[in-house]
């Protein structure tokens, strides 16, 4: 079958051919979503750039300027995820939460633009490319991509994906334990259920690639079978799992890459040498329908807890006009969180695991997908008193998990010795390895 309809100019030859054709490979990282599920794939961009080879990031325009302003080529994507959350479709699944009913309405939000999704990233990789670079979710539209294309894939993937028996599909949410059969048995029927909630769009966008369309079960097949997969995560605090199949991997975090020119405003300096350590509130990207009573009830916790605060705006613009609370817009984590004396946040992976690096206690206070098992393994490592979900949360709640953080030095010495160990690691650069390794074959 000819190469369809908008792959002219674009490399088709076998994924060893293009690789082995130059020392520079021309490689294509993709990822959508939020500042957490973008952020982190700067730091490796610029890891394989310093390497010599040629990378482009492609992500949703609103990230340009936060890619660009850290020396990479930017190359954009549809989809604006703040307006997609903000909709009624999206608040729909900001208040389902975690486990299945989320699940169903991000379905019905992805089925929305997969297609649109996956001609956009063909279009990122107009100018030529040699290997691409998935994240979780941009995996199913992208792996098609680079079928069409020819050219080989890899997964990079900041949350476990794989099945296994030692625990549930992190994407459920489910806290209470089903066995390992249950847990294996679980992340199987959760992709038979994608699979079949995809597979219509995803048919099409395949007939608009020139790929065959009598199978579509894109989940299951890439998970049966040899395609790699890097899991971005520390095996300090997620170690892997030994009924994983051979290709899949546990690499390391990924770190954002520094912002070049950036310097934290005076107000934010002063704020912070003018007294103990504060305690950060921050979640992200999750725009909640009251903020005001979202951040009433963080700095009467504070107030309670006899506390100085920092509150990151964020995607829900939170606000506060305390005297002893002090609002910021983007600060990077890992400047901002070694000078607190906790971090309160949502339990995404990217503040997991900037929290860790910093070796500061948190408090979770996860809401949906993925969140509540980076909750839970905070609470696991000993460096968090325990998850308290967003729907429970009271500042009564908040100032007992606060008090108890700053009181008892175990937390702390807890979160500095995980810190110890994930400094030892390179996901980064396990990353680079896989993508030499595949060049070498």
């Amino acid at each position: 079958m000819g190469a369809p309809e908008g792959l002219a100019g674009v490399s088709s030859t076998s994924p060893e051919q293009s690789l082995q054709q130059s020392a520079t490979v021309r490689i294509l990282i993709v990822t959508a979503g939020t500042s957490g599920d973008v952020l982190p794939y700067t730091g490796l961009a610029v890891r394989l750039q310093e390497s010599g080879h040629e990378v482009a990031l492609a992500a949703h325009a609103p990230f340009a300027e936060a890619v660009r302003c850290r020396g990479l080529e930017f190359r954009a994507l549809p989809v604006d995820p703040h307006v997609q959350l903000s909709s009624c479709a999206g608040q729909r699944l900001v208040r389902s939460g975690s486990g299945p009913a989320a699940l169903v309405h991000a379905a019905r939000l992805g089925r929305g633009f997969l297609r649109e999704f996956g001609h956009g990233i063909l279009a990122a990789a107009e100018h030529g490319v040699d290997i691409i670079l998935l994240s979780t979710t941009t995996a199913r539209a992208g792996s098609a991509v680079a079928e069409a294309l020819g050219v080989p894939s890899i997964g990079v993937s900041l949350q476990p994906i794989t099945p296994t028996g030692d625990f549930p599909p992190a994407f459920l949410g489910w806290k209470r334990p089903i066995g390992r059969a249950g847990n294996r048995a679980a992340a199987y029927a959760l992709m038979a259920v994608t699979d079949l909630a995809y597979a219509p769009v995803e048919r099409a966008l395949r007939r608009d690639l020139g790929l065959s369309t009598t199978n579509t079960a894109g989940l299951r097949t890439r998970e049966r079978s040899d395609w790699p997969v890097l899991h971005a995560f520390s095996p300090t605090v997620v170690p892997r799992p030994s009924d994983w199949r051979p290709g899949a991997q546990v690499a390391g975090y990924l770190w954002p890459a520094h912002s070049r020119g950036w310097r934290p405003a005076p107000t934010l300096v002063d704020f912070l040498e003018s007294g103990p350590p504060p305690v950060f509130v921050g979640f992200g990207s999750i725009i909640v329908t009251n903020p005001e009573q979202l951040v009433a009830t963080a700095v009467e916790a504070l107030r309670i807890a006899g506390a100085r605060g920092i509150v990151q705006r964020g995607w829900g613009g939170l606000e506060s006009h305390s005297d002893d609370v002090l609002t910021i817009g983007e600060v990077p984590h890992e400047w901002l969180f070694p000078r607190t004396a906790t971090v309160v946040h949502a339990a995404g992976a990217g503040t997991t695991a900037a929290g860790l690096r910093a070796g500061v206690p948190a408090i979770p206070i996860p809401v949906w997908f993925d969140q509540p098992f980076w909750a839970a393994r905070l609470a696991a490592l000993g460096v968090s008193p325990g998850p308290i979900a967003l729907r429970e949360l009271s500042s009564a709640r908040l100032a007992t998990a606060i008090r108890s953080v700053i009181q008892d030095s175990a937390y702390r010495r807890r979160a500095r010795q995980v810190a110890e160990h994930i400094a030892d690691e390179d996901g980064a650069g396990q990353v680079a390895k896989a993508v030499e390794l595949i060049g070498s074959n």
